[in-house]
């Protein structure tokens, strides 16, 4: 180890996170400094569990990943094997690279549903880890949007550049170039301001969303609009099922409760060319299924298969009970999916193809690989999408 690396090195060991504290601030991503081997000297930011103990050969080295990418004075920006974006930028003196700071390991809402498609039982046999730990692991792992990946990307450049010349031999406090990395920094940290407050302009408060539609129904009671009261009611409580963050398993009850608000508010606006029907035995509605798991399929039969027919059709919602299986079919008698969306069904770019490999992925997360969601048929007469879960589940969360 020469000089200026053991410089990096003491750099490391001094109070450095305390001059970026209020800059670090700003990001909760995660933003590391390593050395040209991969070895970890600093974490700003920690990295995700997912990424410390799964991908890690050890916690205090970067995974293999970055390794194969680290090399001298280039920077990179990559999607690792499990579908993260990664960043790495160069820490270089005198044309020779001392370390690198790494960060983000997020998903984008493009990629999120890789984290779905991540085999849980062969990484827990591999790395002789609770099955549990993985899939809580992959839970916490983060989808950002790219606007805040780029203000992250820049954050880390900062941070390149002044550990660069934090590590350069007596430097002038007047020098030209620290006084523009200055003016850079004060211009990033206001550009991350003026963004996070042009989201939280976007934002609105679901209590305010709620309040406000709740009043709207009351208005319309005293006018004596009681359909009018009845579809905001609804709305209202759709809302704030769908809202709800958590990953808890749910009554398949409460998901119907859901689903009839959705249909019944569909029916409204289509009239007479949308009928249903749910059909759920009350032996069938205690048990527990994900959240959200149901209302998707559903959805898509009402854009795929009853939207585009011109005369409208019905959908029908039914459960069968076996012994140690219960089926949840939706069926509609529609047109069917396109040909071309049946045939992508498998392929990672088609949209509703995510969404039925992101519920297959997480029935099975949940309950093993025997359970899931299959497209049973799908024609010109109509199609049928069911789920499978166990009677009695071992949650494998």
């Amino acid at each position: 180890m020469n000089k200026t690396e053991k410089k990096l090195k003491k750099i490391m060991d001094a109070n450095l996170y305390s001059r970026y504290s209020g800059l670090l601030a700003l990001s909760n991503i995660s933003l590391q400094v390593i050395d040209t081997k991969g070895d970890i000297l600093l974490e700003f930011n920690p990295a995700p569990d997912f990424c410390k103990l799964i991908c890690q050969p050890e916690e205090t080295c970067i995974c293999e990943d970055y390794i194969s990418r680290l090399k001298p004075g280039e920077k990179d920006r990559f999607v690792c094997r499990y579908g993260l974006i990664n960043i790495l930028l160069p820490i270089a003196s005198n044309n020779q690279t001392l370390g690198y700071v790494v960060g983000a390991q997020v998903y984008s809402p493009e990629s999120e549903y890789r984290k779905y498609l991540i085999d849980i039982m062969t990484i827990a046999k591999e790395r002789k880890i609770e099955p549990e730990f993985i899939a809580k692991s992959i839970a916490a792992l983060k989808t950002v949007e790219e606007n805040k990946i780029e203000v992250h990307e820049q954050l880390c450049n900062h941070i390149a550049q002044n550990v660069f010349y934090d590590i350069s031999e007596d430097i002038p406090t007047s020098d030209p170039v620290i006084a523009r990395l200055s003016i850079e920094k004060e211009m990033l940290e206001k550009k991350i301001i003026d963004l996070e407050a042009k989201n939280m302009s976007l934002v609105i408060n679901p209590h305010f969303l709620f309040n406000t539609l709740n009043s709207i129904a009351r208005i319309a009671y005293f006018e004596k609009s009681h359909k009018t009261e009845e579809l905001i009611y609804c709305l209202s409580d759709l809302l704030r099922y769908n809202l709800k963050q958590d990953d808890d398993l749910h009554t398949i009850g409460a998901e119907m409760d859901n689903i009839e608000k959705y249909l019944y508010i569909q029916k409204t606006r289509f009239k007479n060319r949308l009928d249903y029907v749910i059909d759920i035995a009350e032996d069938i509605k205690p048990h527990r299924i994900p959240n959200m798991i149901i209302q998707p399929i559903v959805e898509n039969a009402v854009i795929h298969g009853i939207t585009p027919k011109r005369g409208g059709g019905a959908i029908t919602i039914c459960a069968e009970k076996y012994k140690n299986e219960i089926t949840i079919s939706v069926i509609d008698n529609g047109n069917g999916f396109p040909k071309e969306i049946l045939q992508s069904l498998h392929q990672p770019e088609n949209k509703l193809g995510i969404g039925f490999r992101s519920t297959d992925q997480r029935l099975k997360r949940y309950f093993g690989e025997h359970y899931g969601l299959r497209v049973v048929k799908s024609d010109y007469s109509g199609s049928t999408v069911t789920i499978s879960i166990p009677t009695k589940p071992n949650v494998r969360r």
